[in-house]
């Protein structure tokens, strides 16, 4: 009975995922030991990464749960450890022999970049509701906060913790199914980044290579606006990346918003499409008002198509929804929060839109030798 209940006990540990590695524990060899110390009674032994884990009680709570659900077992005792430095190299080094980077050609992940010309649009509001909704599709996603000197995305997320540092591997936070870096997380209160380009570039480099974000379908990157040092630089990183440029109805914003997309073409990035945001208010009997005007996003979108010689489509319009901003305030994206507002709707089906397109094989290196 003792190996039968130890057994259960040990497969029931597959289905306990670290929170930040999105892993088994069982995989990632966190897993020491089962053992039923009395009839009814087992005791779990599990190493984790670093001692300070902030997701400690995630663990033992999960690990708790998951061996109660066996039958035969009335009451569990969770012992934790830490793993040592030999054991902790030889988790990271396995982790990134089984990675490609994203910026490597072989790189499966779809990688979108949301870019405007100018700031004020709600870029970054896009950004994360689009990675909120891919998530609850289904899908896994990461988002990179690559506007280093006006990030947003950790208050728009509620992300509240610091990345994990495993040697020289961070762990991204993980905030409603999205995994999540920003230069925020690494700052005391609200303090201000002040760089020039090559510490913004390195910045940049450092969330693609040394941020561990596991095999991802899509990786959204939330751009500061404009056409300087980090747009520039995600063209050089990342040039299979796609272009999303957001804009709104105003013809001044437009216009701005055209450099963004042409600076994208002329580096080598498709441009996908134009998203207008707050294109309407819905007003209490049902007719719309235009504060901003109308039209702008069509513009830019046509004006994208003539100068990439491609066509360049208006994906969607978001109206101007107080949902939205509310969301944004609580750090939880409108699409989770109000999921049947009207500017949750076009976001969600926005990120169906991008997300429909499978990940080929075709022109990729497989890693394998025919015999």
């Amino acid at each position: 009975m003792t190996a039968t209940v130890v057994s259960a006990v040990e497969a029931a540990m597959e289905r306990v995922i670290d929170p930040e590695l999105r892993r088994p524990i069982t995989e990632l060899g966190m897993l020491d030991s089962v053992e039923e110390t009395s009839p009814g009674t087992v005791s779990v032994a599990v190493s984790l990464t670093v001692q300070g884990c902030p997701l400690r009680g995630t663990i033992e709570e999960d690990v708790r749960t998951a061996a109660l659900g066996v039958d035969g077992v009335s009451d569990v005792s969770v012992q934790v450890g830490y793993m040592d430095p030999e054991r902790r190299r030889a988790l990271v080094d396995s982790l990134k022999r089984h990675s490609i980077s994203f910026t490597e050609p072989g790189s499966l992940t779809r990688v979108i970049a949301v870019a405007s010309g100018k700031g004020g649009v709600g870029k970054s509001s896009v950004t994360v509701n689009l990675a909120a909704a891919m998530a609850a599709d289904g899908l896994s996603v990461g988002v990179v906060d690559a506007d280093v000197l006006g990030f947003s995305v950790p208050g728009l997320m509620g992300v509240h913790t610091r990345p994990t540092r495993v040697d020289e591997m961070i762990l991204p936070p993980v905030a409603h199914g999205v995994k999540v870096v920003s230069i925020g997380m690494f700052l005391e209160d609200n303090a201000p980044v002040m760089w020039r380009g090559p510490m913004l570039h390195r910045a940049l480099e450092q969330f693609l290579t040394d941020v561990h974000f596991g095999d991802l379908d899509v990786l959204l990157l939330d751009l500061p606006p404009g056409t300087g040092d980090v747009a520039i630089s995600v063209s050089q990183l990342l040039p299979h990346a796609e272009v999303v440029v957001v804009t709104t109805p105003q013809s001044a914003a437009a216009q701005v918003a055209e450099r963004a997309g042409t600076a994208a073409h002329r580096t080598g990035q498709k441009v996908l499409g134009v998203v207008e945001n707050m294109s309407w208010i819905e007003l209490p009997d049902g007719t719309r008002m235009t504060p901003f005007g109308e039209g702008g996003g069509a513009a830019l979108a046509q004006r994208l198509s003539e100068e990439t010689g491609e066509s360049v489509s208006l994906l969607a319009r978001i109206p101007l929804d107080p949902s939205l901003r509310e969301g944004g305030d609580q750090g939880t994206p409108v699409v989770l929060s109000h999921p049947d507002s009207a500017a949750s709707k076009a976001l969600t089906k926005l990120a169906a839109r991008l997300a429909h397109r499978p990940r080929g094989l075709a022109g990729r290196q497989l890693g394998i030798t025919p015999r």
